[in-house]
């Protein structure tokens, strides 16, 4: 057979391995925007009745909150923002302006488009990515459903950088499992440059890397270095830009000091959050520490059930998240740690177990979504 022939088979099995995964991943990408469209009608309807004045949010659409920040950043650009704006990374804002420029059309568009499209690129790799770890299509299949239907995923559907960042991790994680260094240090690259907890790519592939070391020859080491440093360099490159451009480096994580307050010990802040479930803080931080502690266990179940770079990318992930003062956004946290909703998929063995874990996904979907919209959650 001629590499040509060979090239042809591959690309003609690709194709139908891709209408394979479409085929599957459809029906919960359009339930999770379907769900969010009830959640925007619920916002609406207990905004009209009892709200004086109708929250922004809702005007705001999908664009409400952090999509109002990238789209300003893609129009505007970061030296006509708040200090504040330093907080979001460059690379989704940057799509949205490059894919503007020549199509035509408003960035507000072209993010929610890249946000979508991210989304259900994402369910494909999820589900290549279980089958190829677990060797199981219902396990595979359950698996979208679950990152799809997880209730913090509105932002999937919002114009926010979770699906990018998410997509580029899993990415990474799919090249790396099967030897493609190169692919992984581009996804690498992608999530560090989306968001700042995509540096933790980082340590996923240190992890696999020290794998293939062992059966590798020297020769072959250079490509799994790259794709350890990619997700570093990411991030690495738009804050020497700040550096260079406002002065210093840590700008970012400052002024996201001033929203989410300064590094705690994450033990210590779950152990303090206990006490704010019985005390003033009930109906703030107090909420969410039930679901810190659920995010915990499954990745303690992480550790067991996946591979050792599955749990050493979550770990960084959910430290992040729980040395913040304030936790208001752990639920979105634990969506970028998707290691331990891929774990929740595997708890959801039994069919009764996954319509009742899959249902409480959806209300809880359309709940965050809904509230988002009218102010009382902060995505």
């Amino acid at each position: 057979m001629t590499q040509r022939s060979a090239r042809q088979r591959e690309a003609t099995s690709w194709a139908g391995g891709l209408r394979d995964d479409l085929r599957m991943v459809w029906a919960p990408y359009v339930v999770a925007r379907v769900l969010v469209g009830f959640g925007w009608l619920l916002a609406v309807g207990v905004a009209s009745r009892y709200y004086a004045v109708q929250p922004v949010q809702i005007g705001e659409g999908l664009m409400a909150w952090d999509g109002t920040w990238y789209r300003d950043i893609a129009e505007r650009g970061y030296q006509s923002m708040p200090a504040e704006g330093l907080r979001f990374f460059p690379l989704y804002p940057m799509f949205g302006r490059a894919l503007a420029a020549p199509f035509g059309g408003s960035s507000s568009v072209w993010l929610v488009v890249i946000a979508n499209v991210s989304a259900l690129a994402l369910a494909v790799v999820i589900r290549r990515l279980v089958l190829l770890e677990k060797g199981d299509e219902a396990i595979a299949n359950r698996a979208v459903w679950t990152v799809m239907l997880f209730p913090s995923a509105f932002v999937f559907v919002f114009a926010y950088a979770e699906s990018l960042m998410v997509l580029a991790a899993a990415g990474a994680f799919l090249s790396a499992r099967k030897g493609r260094w190169w692919w992984a240090a581009i996804c690498g690259l992608v999530a560090g440059g989306a968001r700042p907890v995509g540096v933790a790519v980082a340590a996923a592939m240190l992890v696999e890397a020290v794998r293939a070391w062992r059966a590798a020859a020297p020769r072959d080491w250079f490509a799994p270095v790259v794709a350890v440093v990619a997700p570093v360099v990411g991030a690495g490159a738009y804050l020497m830009w700040v550096a260079r451009t406002f002065g210093s480096w840590s700008l970012p994580f400052r002024v996201q000091e001033d929203l989410r307050g300064e590094a705690l010990n994450p033990v210590l802040r779950v152990l303090q959050g206990l006490g704010d479930v019985f005390g003033a803080e009930r109906f703030g931080d107090g909420l969410h520490i039930p679901f810190a502690i659920a995010f915990v266990v499954l990745l303690v179940i992480t550790f067991r059930r996946w591979p050792a770079s599955y749990g050493a990318y979550a770990t960084l992930v959910l430290v992040a998240a729980l040395s913040a003062t304030n936790l208001n956004s752990i639920e979105r946290y634990a969506l970028n740690a998707f290691p331990i909703v891929l774990t929740l998929a595997l708890l959801l063995t039994r069919e009764r177990w996954e319509r009742v874990g899959l249902a409480a996904c959806g209300g809880g979907l359309v709940a965050l979504a809904s509230l988002a919209w009218l102010r009382v959650y902060v995505p």
